[in-house]
């Protein structure tokens, strides 16, 4: 049977997560790049890009400006599977804005430790106002 949240594990992915989030806001290229899966069938989707394979991912990284990152996280959620798969999700305001956004992680551990083998950004759009359509 599956066991769902085994105390060690969530604190080794909640480890992970928060190593994550000291890069992004640091805006460590080097680091970012290393807790992404080293796979070709990694992805991420982002509010303005869908990218493919960790080689994307990386040039995203390298190639976007270092602007300040730093986002207060809200209503964060860890949740593993068995021992070796976990997914992370939150939501996120930067600093200054009142847009909130959120970011799903799927978590694998490889022989290198916790990985993020799937990640999306998206941010929470104000509901439609009468008469207007949104995109499914």
């Amino acid at each position: 049977m599956l066991e769902i949240n085994i105390p060690e594990i969530v604190a080794e992915v909640t480890d992970a997560f928060m190593r994550y989030e000291r890069a992004l806001i640091a805006n460590d290229v080097a680091e970012l790049d290393a807790l992404f899966w080293h796979s070709a069938h990694t992805l991420r989707f982002g509010i303005f890009e869908n990218l493919y394979g960790h080689d994307a991912i990386a040039s995203f990284r390298s190639g976007r400006p270092a602007i300040d990152l730093t986002r207060r996280l809200m209503n964060t959620a860890i949740i593993t599977y068995g021992r070796d798969m976990a997914t992370a999700n939150t939501e996120f305001q930067r600093l200054g804005s009142t847009a909130t956004g959120r970011q799903s992680h799927v978590w694998v551990r490889t022989d290198d430790g916790w990985r993020i083998a799937a990640a999306h950004v998206s941010l929470l759009l104000p509901p439609p106002q009468p008469g207007q359509t949104v995109g499914s």
